[in-house]
């Protein structure tokens, strides 16, 4: 029995609508890396770009579970002493709060020249229009592949007063 391979010519990308209104930030990019690479194909070739092309809508209404919020994030800016920090609270609140959906998604696709080819197939858009309704893409509810991809304010144990203790975990 001889190895599938696929071809070029046997590619099929699909276009896939995400709405990440409420959903939990790492459930929705480890789905979004998913179709990316195309791993939910059958015929999957680890060296082709066998994956979708994905939109994501309501970036900046996604969900953090713990004290994500308050995490720092850091770069550099190239100069002695340039290093800057930011929480990921003050992107999602800033002026382009799906930066933080892209770099969810790029840390979880693999660090090489394909991965960076196939993130070119990914738009992201900060509130619910998007001007891609001429590929007719395919709606993805994420919410509804499992229950532990949404999270409201209310459901967390900070709000409910609730402890960390094992018996409320």
């Amino acid at each position: 029995m001889k190895t599938y391979t696929a071809t070029p010519a046997d590619i099929d990308k699909k276009w896939i609508l995400i709405d990440a209104e409420g959903v939990v930030l790492g459930r929705l990019a480890s789905i979004i890396a998913t179709r990316l690479r195309g791993k939910h194909k059958p015929s999957f070739t680890p060296h082709m770009d066998m994956g979708d092309n994905v939109i994501v809508i309501n970036a900046d209404k996604v969900q953090l579970t713990g004290n994500k919020r308050e995490k720092p994030n850091y770069w550099h800016t190239g100069t002695v002493g340039g290093i800057k920090s930011r929480t990921t609270g003050e992107i999602l609140e800033g002026a382009h709060p799906e930066r933080v959906v892209m770099q969810a998604v790029k840390r979880m696709l693999p660090g090489n020249r394909l991965a960076r080819q196939q993130m070119t197939h990914l738009r992201v858009f900060a509130g619910a229009e998007h001007g891609m309704e001429a590929q007719k893409p395919e709606v993805l509810d994420v919410k509804s592949m499992n229950s532990k991809n949404t999270r409201t304010a209310s459901t967390s144990a900070k709000d409910t007063g609730a402890s960390n203790t094992p018996g409320n975990v």
